[in-house]
């Protein structure tokens, strides 16, 4: 025979308050509505079809004094029960989950392990309703509002989520539980919209209790989940504890005090080592439901954990943390392992997706930080939020950025008010601002000359026109008398933040960023910056706002120079340096954070394009195998325009002359561009000047080291001298690899139509020789150098010595020509014979007179122990002869030609840019 139950008893008691009654196991309690009706309507939290207390169930009892006795057959033992403080402090984590968190049964089993990992002794949960859930409920009283009957079938299909969520998660007696609370509040939910469906209407609290549900049930369902692993759990409805009041601006403040001993009285009679409680929802002072409002449920957590002075709260959502800058925009954005409430908060203001600044406000009373992690990615540290270590040196050098994180606002207009009757008169600022708080806009920066001639500020494009009208409305007077000049309105605007706490204490911080965005070529509408320097704020075009993020995110916080490259002619110079790109890549980005994106690859024909950049390992296999036809417009459009880089340089690696008459429009539009290609700067001399102007003036760069020298330091040296202050007297080299070649070959009994056949046959001539013995490309080089000297000369200025025989220049093929080219032998030979006659050798130079103002291309005998008759094989050698190396010319001498030396001067101006822009030397 079983042992017979306890009966419990209440009844009144001198002492001892009782705020709460836990039963033990097998045991039943009996309550007598006729001798204590006031106990059996109001102090025990039961179904209204249970007139009985089961063993396990908590019940509060808010009857002065009473005792619980407990009495078996023939024993009766008397039991009181204490009153339970709520313990504060580190013992309690606060933890909250969003709605994609717990947004189907198995995302909440998830939810349910993670509690249960954390160690911490207790443990408060808020969540969120689930994923999509209070859309729902919103739509449910839109539709009931507008007397559209679908909202039965939409309440129907709220109930059908989280019955089949229930049924899944839950059996037994937890199963029916809950499906019958469930069903109850679906009922009332439907006699409720019945009655908003009559009226054509929802109150603020009707509508706030209606959303309030999704919450209600999901954190009932989480309670029963962790409670089947043997943790004791309670659900907490926070209508019950969090009491806030209505703000004019569509917020709530949290009245902590009431709050406080809510809490308190709540635990008391429901002490538990973890609570579920629902997030968003909240009751007025008089007890009325209501919400937290936008983010209310991150709002909940941050009150709870002060309310428990919690160690921690960790905000659950479905990314890995705090970006460094909206993700979309900005693919290279990176996750902030830190930052202080101070860079949250800016950072929220100014639309970053990380917390609204209010949810801040409860845990920086007492320093509890906040960590923002991914219940998705369970290995990713999140982001800390928290009150930055005050025992840092300022001293010490610290490599960490002073700027945090970027942000943007978008649909922004400004309003400029201006007019030389601003200045001094008082209360200008007060009129201007009144007239805007008058039609209910919200200023989202402002910005004041210090002459307070003009004040301009942002508000969003939806609101302008109405400023506008208060504006003109609110000064017509004085803009009749001239007072003020105009209240213009600059449309299509975006505002960018810049965040970053020990902005304040870093000097340069704005350079860097204003430098940045020059660079990018951005033009910058307004500035704002508060006297804290945790952020500067720049007004940009709205189409220019993308390109303003990438470009101060790449200098500023990546702390590394990328650049989106095109490269135009992947023959055999523009191959050879793709394949030094993909040799060097790795170590400029490890060692030097240089980041060289190649976003295109175009050759005449077949083009090929990337968004996030080209894997040059199999770049030629990717050109045959998914190469475009070829169009220079969209191929410059995609390297500028459609990637996450700002810094773009066009590689030009042809001898095109058409494609050189782009650079001054890429150069124009913000392009910089690096050639070995020497059409553009020997051409038209009007043509070079207006792209030497063009290029000077503006924030782009122009490089072509490579056009006179490959490889060799000529252009740079030039430069060199002519900005320290040198003078130019004359520049005399030999130019071309291959006419050095010849005629470091061209001794003893050789005849010249043999040298050439060889060299043709190793590689050292164009296929067509006479292009190299025609002397132009010499010419142009030359041109290049007067040029940079500072004469004003053009190609037919010059005289040039032609090797090619004059009735060989006819000959329609290059075959032709070497067949004929042994007829003319003898004339080279001649010259040849008479200068070793003397002691000299044939050179094939180029000469730059600076003082007489002229260049030549020419034939010209030298002493055998003149340095430029001791070249062998390609070598270029070029000597500078100036006022201070007038006695001793400078001479640079090295290799002239071939596809890796030139391909390599290319890649050094590209490194070069790099620097311009910001790379670390």
């Amino acid at each position: 025979m079983a042992a017979p139950r306890p009966a419990f008893s209440i009844s009144p008691a001198a002492s001892n308050p009782i705020r709460f009654g836990c039963l033990p196991p097998q045991c039943l309690v009996r309550v007598s509505r006729s001798t204590y009706p006031r106990v059996a309507a109001t102090s025990f939290v039961l179904p209204s079809s249970r007139k009985r207390i089961c063993g396990g169930d908590v019940f509060r009892c808010e009857l002065p004094d009473f005792r619980v006795s407990a009495s078996t057959t023939g024993v009766s033992t008397e039991t009181s029960v204490d009153q339970v403080q709520l313990p504060r402090g580190d013992m309690w984590s606060v933890h909250k989950f969003g709605g994609t968190c717990v947004g189907n049964s198995q995302r909440l089993r998830n939810v349910a392990e993670v509690i249960i990992n954390d160690n911490s002794e207790r443990k408060l949960v808020v969540v969120s309703a689930m994923s999509k859930v209070t859309d729902m409920m919103y739509d449910l009283i839109h539709k009931a509002q507008s007397r559209d009957d679908s909202y039965v079938y939409a309440l129907d299909a709220v109930l059908e989520k989280h019955r089949l969520t229930a049924r899944d998660l839950l059996d037994g007696a937890d199963l029916a539980s809950f499906l019958s609370c469930l069903h109850k509040d679906v009922n009332n939910l439907k006699a409720m919209l019945r009655a908003i469906y009559i009226a054509g209407h929802a109150s603020e609290s009707f509508s706030d209790f209606v959303v309030g549900h999704g919450e209600l049930w999901s954190a009932q369902m989480l309670s029963f989940v962790v409670r089947k692993t043997g943790l004791e759990c309670k659900w907490m409805d926070t209508r019950d504890v969090l009491i806030v009041n209505p703000t004019s601006s569509n917020q709530v403040d949290p009245d902590f005090a009431e709050s406080e001993r809510r809490i308190e009285k709540w635990f008391s009679q429901n002490p538990s080592k973890v609570i579920v409680a629902t997030g968003f929802i909240a009751s007025t002072p008089q007890n009325i439901p209501t919400t937290l409002k936008r983010d209310g449920s991150d709002f909940s957590a941050a009150i709870m954990g002060a309310l428990l002075r919690a160690r921690q709260v960790t905000i659950w959502t479905d990314v890995d943390g705090v970006y460094s800058a909206d993700p979309r925009k900005v693919n290279e954005a990176v996750i902030l392992k830190t930052l202080s409430y101070q860079e949250a908060w800016e950072m929220s203001y100014f639309g970053a997706n990380v917390l609204h600044p209010r949810t801040i406000i409860p845990v920086m009373r007492y320093d509890i930080p906040i960590a923002i992690r991914n219940i998705f990615n369970l290995s990713a540290p999140g982001t800390m939020i928290c009150q930055p270590a005050s025992a840092e040196n300022a001293d010490d050098y610290n490599l960490e950025t002073p700027v945090k994180g970027f942000a943007t606002i978008d649909n922004l207009a400004l309003v400029n008010v201006e007019g030389t009757g601003m200045a001094g008169v008082p209360g200008t600022a007060s009129d201007i601002f009144g007239a805007v708080k008058d039609v209910g806009a919200n200023v989202i920066m402002i910005s004041q000359a210090s002459s307070e001639h003009s004040v301009c500020f942002a508000v969003p494009e939806k609101e302008v026109k109405a400023v506008s009208e208060a504006l003109r409305s609110r000064f017509s007077q004085a803009l009749n008398a001239g007072r003020l000049s105009q209240i213009e309105v600059i449309p299509n605007c975006s505002i960018l933040a810049a965040v970053g706490q020990k902005m304040s204490s870093t000097p340069g911080v704005s350079a860097t960023l204003f430098n940045a965005l020059a660079k990018a070529n951005i033009n910058v509408r307004a500035i704002a910056q508060g006297c804290s320097e945790y952020n500067v704020t720049v007004v940009v075009r709205r189409e220019d706002c993308v390109r303003a993020l990438k470009a101060v995110h790449s200098r500023f916080f990546l702390s590394r120079t990328t650049i989106a490259m095109g490269i135009i002619g992947p023959g055999l110079i523009g191959g050879t340096l793709l394949d030094q790109l993909r040799d060097q890549a790795g170590v400029l980005k490890r060692e030097f954070n240089i980041d060289l994106r190649v976003m295109g690859i175009t050759g005449s024909r077949t083009m090929l394009l990337s968004d996030i950049g080209i894997d040059l390992s199999r770049w030629r296999e990717l050109l045959n195998e998914r190469g475009e036809e070829a169009n220079m417009d969209k191929f410059t459009q995609h390297v500028h325009g459609n990637h996450f880089i700002p810094n773009t340089v066009l590689v030009d690696c042809t001898a095109d002359s058409n494609i050189a008459t782009r650079y001054y429009d890429w150069l124009r539009r913000g392009m910089h561009v690096i050639t070995p290609n020497k059409k553009a700067n020997s051409g038209p001399l009007d043509q070079y000047q207006k792209l030497r102007a063009l290029q000077r003036k503006s924030y782009t760069h122009y490089f072509y080291e490579a056009t006179v020298g490959a490889g060799l330091p000529i252009i740079s040296t030039l430069r060199g001298l002519l900005e320290t202050g040198d003078k130019i007297l004359r520049i005399e080299g030999i130019f071309s690899g291959t006419l050095s070649y010849l005629f470091n070959n061209f001794v003893g009994s050789r005849n010249f139509s043999e040298v050439v056949a060889e060299a043709k046959k190793a590689g050292y001539t164009e296929p067509d020789p006479r292009e190299d013995l025609s002397g132009t490309d010499v010419a142009r080089k030359v041109i290049i150098l007067a040029r940079e000297s500072g004469l004003r000369l053009d190609l037919s200025d010059l005289p040039i010595r032609s090797l090619v025989p004059e009735p060989l220049k006819a000959c329609t093929s290059a075959e032709e020509f070497m067949e004929k080219l042994p007829q003319f032998d003898k004339d080279l030979a001649k010259e040849r014979q008479e200068a070793e006659k003397s002691g000299e050798v044939l050179r094939y130079v180029g000469v730059v007179d600076a003082i007489d103002e002229k260049g030549t291309v020419e034939l010209r005998r030298y002493k055998k122990e003149h340095p430029f008759a001791q070249l062998s094989g390609s070598d270029n050698i070029i000597a500078f002869t100036t006022l201070r190396y007038k006695d001793q010319p400078l001479i640079v001498r090295g290799p002239g030609a071939g596809a890796q030396v030139t391909a390599g001067g290319i890649f050094s101006d590209i490194l070069r840019l790099a620097s311009y822009l910001g790379a670390p030397s």
